[in-house]
């Protein structure tokens, strides 16, 4: 996840799709099964509750990844979303927190501003936090997932036990309202997230596990991390992305399947992990996102 983006969203591309379509169906390639596939709100840029479920209809998903932060903050346009989503039928796989003040312009202005790092957006990303909870919770949502923030690499770096403080506290305040949290992945390494995992000793956190993120921040191959990490893995993002060429600056998001993300080991690494994990797809870039969803939802069921 990056920001909540609103636009108008353009209709898919029936030629893409079926060539996209061709290439799956002559490859035998390991799926994930229809009912744990889901859609992330925030890629459809929707402008009200009504566009969303309209989106998620046509595009013949029936889960979701909400964005929450909208719903508390913009009611005129969302404050119905979660009854219109349950009117259509539509599961919420789990909601999103967006810290407040996230910049996301380089690597640079994220390290700076992602997360709960910050010390001037702390009180309002714990207060934003705390609303979202109570919204996760009265709504029977039972997964948040969050940018932490560069969790710091070496152990006996102040800040790294300043991020876990207060992620320690977000936890305990989503875990009041039986509600996990699900840290995702990609602006640290496999080994610090897990390193900081084990230092939290939290029962209500797991990782939301992004394969392209960790492409885009140059943190690691996604197949070994997401085996590293399989033990805490709650929810997935399907997203594709391109390393950089410049060291320091971000790699390219790109749609599934033309990135360098290995689908076939990744997905045979998460249907190896003995418990059913929902597959969340997320696409950030380009102006024909209902197209690039459905080629990924296509090459996830191998169809």
């Amino acid at each position: 996840m990056r920001s909540h983006e609103t636009a108008v969203q353009p209709f898919h591309s029936a030629k893409k799709i079926q060539e996209e379509s061709k290439k799956i169906m002559n490859a035998s390639i390991p799926t994930i099964p229809i009912n744990r596939l889901g859609v992330c709100s925030w890629s459809l840029r929707p402008v009200d509750a009504a566009e969303l479920v309209t989106a998620v209809q046509r595009l013949g998903l029936s889960k979701i990844q909400l964005a929450l932060g909208p719903v508390i903050e913009s009611p005129d346009a969302f404050g119905d979303v979660l009854a219109r989503i349950d009117d259509a039928g539509i599961k919420v796989a789990s909601g999103m927190l967006e810290a407040v003040g996230e910049d996301y312009s380089t690597l640079e202005t994220i390290k700076s501003t992602g997360g709960v790092r910050p010390d001037e957006h702390w009180p309002a990303t714990r207060d934003r936090a705390e609303r979202v909870a109570d919204l996760a919770g009265n709504h029977g949502i039972e997964l948040v997932t969050l940018h932490a923030g560069f969790i710091p690499h070496h152990a006996d770096d102040p800040t790294r036990s300043l991020v876990l403080e207060r992620l320690r506290t977000l936890a305990d305040i989503f875990a009041e309202r039986n509600v996990r949290v699900g840290l995702e992945t990609g602006q640290e390494s496999a080994t610090t997230l897990l390193e900081a995992l084990h230092a939290l000793d939290h029962p209500s956190v797991g990782v939301n596990f992004d394969p392209a993120n960790m492409i885009l921040y140059d943190m690691g191959d996604p197949v070994e991390a997401i085996r590293m990490l399989a033990a805490h893995v709650v929810q997935v993002h399907a997203k594709d992305a391109i390393k950089t060429s410049e060291p320091g600056t971000w790699g390219s998001e790109v749609p599934l399947g033309s990135g360098q993300v290995d689908w076939n080991a990744f997905i045979a690494e998460v249907e190896s992990m003995g418990r059913p994990v929902d597959v969340v797809i997320e696409r950030e870039a380009g102006e024909d996102r209902e197209t690039d969803i459905l080629v990924a939802k296509r090459r996830l069921r191998g169809s």
